[in-house]
């Protein structure tokens, strides 16, 4: 049972295309070694969907072919090896399409019914690990859930591009949860214009607020940005490698990009050798300007030697 996959509509949980009732799946999974790795996609998916389901996906360990299919995350994340302490993939669908506010909105209702799956699972097994990786409007999953799980509930959150402002960060870091949590913010000026789009879109909580694609200053959140040379030549340094961006404009390069997923993969697994000041020294002071990669000049791809050695 490496992958459970578990759909969230409204307040109510189901596992997708069984019947079988969700408490009792992961009740089964208590004795499972390893940590466990919650997943969830962002904008414009939806399970069952026939074109965008995040199960026929990114979020099967066999994505189905077709031009939405993606790297398979619960493989690129150590999953479906049939190594004993390969832990449990908890793949979570949402209802992400039709206009951005009334999916955010859906997002934060979801993040509060993850909240009481993270409760859960951390009630059957306090020893081991929870951790979460989403994408875009997926990180408000995690950040809502934070307002309701027990502390130290959730250890590690990984946010690829996520798409919500510094001031719902910084207040989901600040609840007792979000104390004992560490926030990895994954960014990339490949995904300005839809940080952009997004502050455009949706009102920010307060006035002159940002979206966390500028970066995030908190004692417990470290941001990378994957379109820096000095970031990538850092976490080359930490044996962690990944290829150089090819592109100036990209909202999926986060996960898309080689080599990328197995850092995830390594940042979720070895937490303790890989920790937020290990991954901070050596990291610049401050992310570059927003649009600073679409206005820059053409410059010759001088890919370093371990980006190539990264698909």
């Amino acid at each position: 049972m490496p992958v459970i996959r578990i759909n969230v509509t409204g307040d109510r949980t189901a596992l997708h295309r069984s019947p079988r009732p969700v408490h009792g799946t992961l009740r089964q999974t208590r004795t499972l070694e390893g940590p466990v790795i919650i997943m969830t996609h962002g904008y414009k998916y939806r399970p069952d969907d026939a074109q965008a389901c995040p199960h026929r996906t990114i979020l099967s360990l066999h994505p189905a072919p077709g031009p939405c299919s993606g790297p398979s995350w619960p493989k690129q994340l150590g999953f479906g090896s049939g190594c004993a302490d390969e832990g449990l993939a908890v793949a979570v669908g949402w209802d992400a399409s039709g206009p951005l506010w009334a999916a955010r909105r859906r997002a934060i209702t979801a993040g509060r019914v993850l909240a009481g799956i993270i409760a859960e699972l951390h009630r059957l097994n306090r020893a081991r690990p929870i951790h979460f990786i989403g994408h875009s409007m997926g990180t408000e999953l995690a950040l809502e859930a934070l307002h309701h799980v027990p502390p130290g509930a959730l250890r590690r959150i990984i946010s690829m591009t996520g798409a919500t402002y510094r001031s719902r960060a910084l207040a989901a870091l600040a609840t007792s949860a979000g104390r004992q949590a560490e926030f990895i913010n994954v960014t990339s000026r490949e995904n300005d214009l839809f940080d952009a789009l997004y502050e455009w879109l949706i009102a920010p909580p307060k006035r002159g607020d940002r979206s966390i694609g500028l970066g995030l200053d908190a004692p417990n959140a470290v941001t990378l940005q994957l379109d820096c040379p000095d970031t990538l030549a850092h976490l080359a340094r930490l044996s962690i490698p990944i290829a150089a961006p090819r592109r100036r404009i990209c909202h999926w390069s986060s996960y898309t990009r080689p080599g990328v997923l197995r850092v995830y993969n390594a940042l979720l697994r070895n937490h303790d050798r890989l920790s937020l000041p290990t991954l901070s020294c050596g990291l610049p002071e401050r992310p570059a300007r927003r649009w600073s990669r679409l206005f820059a000049l053409p410059r010759p791809q001088l890919l370093l030697p371990f980006a190539q050695k990264a698909s």
